[in-house]
């Protein structure tokens, strides 16, 4: 299985999807791995989700992860769904040790030191601040990892195509989530070429 840092290096973007009709996820992933966004968040917010996740893992090149993974059900749910990594909005010390000892890939959300130095203690050191621009945006990243120089990050929550090279600008950021790569209603056509903006994002 692919670790964390591996999969937040993939992509200056990982995708954050919301999929409402499982008919539309394997046309999703095809287009965002054609435009060169491979690892692929699908969050637990509609019935589908985990009929999305396994049909999406079908696509190749594509690496399918779980997002808004809540509680140790949430995880053991889409363990028996086949995700390569899982995404929480924040941590709890439950979440953090169930994820730890499946072995799988874990990226748990952060907002302030406490939750920081939680994940530490959990032996965690990659963390989604979320969300992001919500929270302070990159002003508030940097205040809050600066004491942390072992952390890393993926900001996610209002970021954009424009806003991203200021973010990924920070040598503890790895990449950025965002839905903005594949809009609700948007073809594939449209999906790939905006995959293929993010990819070509670089830090500024």
């Amino acid at each position: 299985m692919t670790d964390i840092y591996s999969i937040m290096t993939m992509a200056p973007v990982i995708p954050v999807l919301v999929i409402d009709d499982l008919d539309t996820a394997i046309p999703i992933a095809e287009a965002l791995v054609a435009g060169g966004l491979p690892c692929l968040e699908v969050t637990l917010r509609t019935p589908c989700a985990l009929d999305a996740i396994e049909a999406m893992k079908t696509v190749p090149g594509a690496i399918v992860g779980a997002g808004t993974v809540l509680s140790t059900k949430d995880l053991e749910a889409v363990m028996r769904a086949g995700v390569e990594f899982v995404v929480s909005p924040g941590l709890t010390e439950n979440l953090g040790r169930a994820a730890r000892e499946a072995g799988v890939p874990f990226l748990p959300g952060i907002a302030t030191s406490a939750d920081i130095m939680t994940g530490l203690d959990l032996g965690l050191s990659h963390f989604k601040f979320f969300p992001a621009e919500a929270n302070g945006g990159l002003p508030a990243l940097k205040a809050i990892a600066a004491p942390f120089g072992m952390a890393k990050f993926c900001p996610t929550g209002g970021i954009t195509l424009e806003s991203a090279p200021k973010w990924l600008a920070h040598p503890q950021v790895l990449c950025v989530g965002g839905s903005w790569v594949a809009p609700k209603g948007a073809d594939a056509e449209t999906i790939r070429m905006l995959a293929a903006e993010a990819a070509a994002i670089t830090p500024s």
